[in-house]
């Protein structure tokens, strides 16, 4: 089960990893206009840099997770 734990742990650390890597490429490529411009609503790269930023915290919560869970198992064990 612990050998489970851990493989799913360094995928969502993995996954944390690439969202985190996306999110900032997003706001990297956004540019001043963009940020600037007078259409009403958030711009296209702002949702993608949300959207990236939220899986990132979806996926490091789930690491913390399984990490907690490493832990109980550990102290029972």
């Amino acid at each position: 089960m612990n050998t489970v734990l851990v493989i799913v742990l360094i995928l969502a650390m993995g996954a944390t990893l690439f969202a985190l890597v996306r999110g900032i490429i997003a706001f990297l490529q956004a540019t001043k206009e963009q940020l600037n411009s007078p259409e009403s609503g958030p711009s296209r790269s702002s949702l993608k840099q949300n959207k990236m930023m939220m899986n990132r915290i979806l996926f490091q919560a789930a690491a913390v997770i399984i990490v907690a869970i490493l832990l109980l198992m550990k102290g029972n064990g």
